[in-house]
């Protein structure tokens, strides 16, 4: 364990504390250029966060220990993940093995999990009616979310995300095989899921059909903003697993040096571009469905994993 795997293992996490803001402004703006409106600046979420974390909070009567925990867990929750997956090199950095990407799949959902508890435990209407959607919602979304690990697990004969990158550079046949196309077509119906991308509720606090907003409409000041913040990683997270490991894997720095961290930097920002362009065109074509229909998207993913996962076993 070097000095400069140490820094490079901080400079991975910093990435996801620092532009994951910046990722969720830039989605915002293209949604917005997209439909012929102005729209915020890019810059927007950085002051919506600093704006809350002066606010003052204000906690509701019925609310228990868990309402105080939750925004502190889900943000170290995220905090965790960058540890384990490439951000910025192609190779483990110190404390990558504490996990593979089945347990950093496992806390991604722990952190949406007290998230969940955290708006039933706040009695309120909406935060109970959210949450129970999220919980919907889940039931298909977490064990797609598991058959695509385990299909990359049988792909790769590995469950690092270091050996899958390597596998899908290093061997083109692999990468262009139908088991990784399917996989890559489940990860992304999981991804408009699990960032508030599916055309069956409202992504705004003002709308009754909205279900992520609703677990922490009771939150405000700096609760609020390591809620928000947290989201915002999550989504920067995803982003990455399905960049660097999935469908982009190439641009990641080989050496750990400064110059290949700040070109990996600037590939992962184009990589996140090009996809967050093509899921802003995807919210953006497709109509607004009743709530009811939530599993036919979720579904389809659920059965492009099980495809994939009997393509490797026919391979």
């Amino acid at each position: 364990m070097s000095l400069r795997e140490i820094v490079l293992q901080v400079c991975q996490v910093f990435t996801v504390i620092a532009f994951a803001p910046l990722l969720q402004g830039f989605i915002l703006w293209a949604e917005e250029r997209v439909q012929r409106s102005a729209g915020p600046s890019v810059f927007q979420p950085y002051r919506d966060l600093a704006k809350l974390f002066r606010k003052q909070i204000v906690v509701p009567r019925t609310a228990s220990w868990i309402f105080w925990i939750a925004p502190v867990v889900a943000f170290t929750c995220m905090l965790t993940v960058p540890v384990l997956i490439p951000v910025l090199t192609n190779f483990p950095l110190p404390y990558s093995d504490m996990g593979d990407i089945l347990g950093g799949g496992l806390i991604l959902t722990l952190g949406s999990f007290m998230i969940v508890l955290a708006g039933l435990d706040s009695g309120s209407a909406y935060g109970g009616v959210g949450s129970s959607r999220a919980v919907m919602l889940g039931i298909l979304a977490e064990p797609t979310l598991i058959l695509v690990f385990v299909g990359i697990t049988l792909l790769a004969k590995a469950m690092i995300p270091f050996v899958v990158n390597h596998l899908l550079v290093d061997s083109p046949a692999v990468y262009w095989s139908p088991a990784h196309l399917f996989l890559v077509a489940a990860f992304f119906v999981l991804l408009l899921v699990e960032t508030d991308r599916l055309p069956i509720h409202s992504s705004t606090h003002i709308e009754v059909y909205m279900i992520e907003e609703a677990r922490v409409l009771e939150y405000s000041g700096p609760l609020l903003a390591l809620i928000k913040w947290a989201s915002m990683m999550k989504q920067f997270i995803l982003y990455t697993i399905f960049c660097n490991v999935l469908i982009l894997p190439w641009g990641l720095s080989a050496q750990g040096t400064a110059i290949g961290a700040l070109g990996a930097l600037g590939a992962i920002l184009l990589k996140f571009l090009l996809v967050a362009l093509a899921v802003v065109v995807v919210e953006t074509i497709q109509s607004r469905l009743r709530f009811y229909r939530y599993q036919e998207p979720l579904a389809a993913s659920f059965l492009l994993a099980v495809v994939a996962i009997i393509s490797t076993q026919l391979g």
